[in-house]
């Protein structure tokens, strides 16, 4: 099992910045791939970003230029640097980890940015 806890969320003027943290323990041996996907309200959760383990990323088009993810496979964290926040990246952000084809969520973290 791999256990996430997210942190860093709140609300934030359009323009503004966030950093978004999330720190894995337990079985996180062989973490493959760390990421960031959110919920709107009255949506479906949705890709963010994901990082690989060895630093190959993927982002949504709607945040590319303007979210950053990083991890530290040595602190067994997953950081996302938001800049630039649009009201529409209002949403619950949730950090997410594959190992072996399994995935885990972490509880999630709300993000409101306000026009």
């Amino acid at each position: 099992q791999v256990q996430l806890v997210e942190s860093g969320g709140g609300l934030v003027q359009a323009g503004g910045s966030l950093r978004l943290s999330c720190a894995a323990s337990g079985s996180i041996f062989d973490i493959n791939i760390l990421g960031w996907y959110r919920q709107p309200p009255g949506k479906q959760r949705e890709l963010v970003a994901i990082i690989t383990s060895g630093g190959t990323t993927i982002y949504a088009d709607s945040v590319k230029g303007r979210f950053t993810i990083s991890r530290s496979n040595a602190k067994n964290t997953v950081t996302l640097q938001m800049n630039s926040l649009k009201p529409e990246d209002t949403a619950v952000y949730y950090c997410n980890a594959n190992r072996y084809s399994n995935n885990y969520w972490g509880q999630g973290t709300q993000v409101t940015v306000s026009s």
